[in-house]
């Protein structure tokens, strides 16, 4: 089971604020960002051996579809030390996001 204490200040994973970049500026304060979810595997990869130490600040987003969770999978399979997952959604009371994240727990 995982823990995160700190002050829960998360940045959205828009295309032009979870990024990668951010993610490094924005670790030396301990805030969370949402990575975007068109980066690679490759890139995640290159990212997760190159920036240990911004891991535990970072999440690996996803919409809803197959794709997107595949590739969450993937990601997370390639750079085990991502703690967490940001599901991104319009209608986040909707029934089928409920089973989502059943499926992604």
């Amino acid at each position: 089971k995982n823990s995160w204490t700190g002050v829960p200040i998360a940045v959205a994973n828009m295309d032009t604020t979870g990024t990668f970049e951010m993610a490094k500026a924005l670790s030396e304060h301990k805030i969370l960002v949402c990575i975007h979810k068109h980066y690679s595997v490759e890139q995640w990869t290159e990212f997760g051996n190159n920036n240990k130490e911004v891991l535990p600040y970072v999440a690996v987003s996803a919409g809803t579809s197959s794709a997107d969770l595949e590739t969450v999978a993937e990601v997370l399979k390639a750079v085990p030390e991502i703690p967490m997952i940001c599901l991104d959604v319009a209608n986040g009371y909707s029934e089928y996001f409920v089973h989502v994240v059943e499926k992604v727990r």
